[in-house]
């Protein structure tokens, strides 16, 4: 199990300057997270979710996040 608290901060560890914002989907497992960061201008849309992949790597192969469901921005 993981905290939405600890999601956020593993991906602002990884991402500087970012929003994060999770939610709940179906248990504490089921996530549907959004990120917003100028890291990603220029990045395609599949390497901006390998970007957040590799900052939950460690919750993804323990199964503590089980289904994740990404979207991911760049600031307006």
């Amino acid at each position: 199990m993981t905290t939405q608290n600890k999601v956020i901060n593993l991906i602002k560890q990884k991402i500087a300057n970012s929003e994060v914002f999770v939610e709940n989907l179906k248990g504490d497992d089921h996530l549907q997270v959004t990120v917003i960061s100028p890291a990603f201008n220029g990045l395609s849309l599949v390497k901006q979710h390998q970007l957040v992949y590799s900052a939950l790597k460690q919750e993804l192969a323990s199964e503590a996040i089980h289904a994740l469901a990404l979207k991911t921005e760049t600031p307006n």
